[in-house]
């Protein structure tokens, strides 16, 4: 059983790095504004995948910690980058 599950979360642990590869290619490569912001977004999203991947594979809980807090710094910072766009102003 724990052969198999190493197998999974390896495989889903190189997945999710290809993943990052790619969103992070689109934001560099963005043809506009939104589709760097939306890749950032992914990228923020695919790290959190990868430190509870992590984080289950180690078998420590201090990785899904420093996820939540990314979680939410992720959060703040797409919303501030969003209304900047939207508004081209900050407050």
């Amino acid at each position: 059983m724990t052969t198999i599950l190493n197998v999974v979360l390896f495989s889903s642990l190189f997945v999710h790095i290809v993943l990052m590869g790619v969103s992070l290619w689109r934001t560099w490569r963005g043809e506009n504004v939104i589709d760097r912001l939306i890749a950032v977004d992914l990228l923020g999203i695919l790290t959190l995948a990868v430190l509870v991947i992590i984080s289950i594979i180690e078998r420590d809980s201090v990785f899904i910690d420093v996820a939540l807090g990314l979680a939410a710094l992720g959060f703040v910072s797409t919303l501030a980058l969003a209304k900047y766009i939207a508004d081209e102003q900050m407050f």
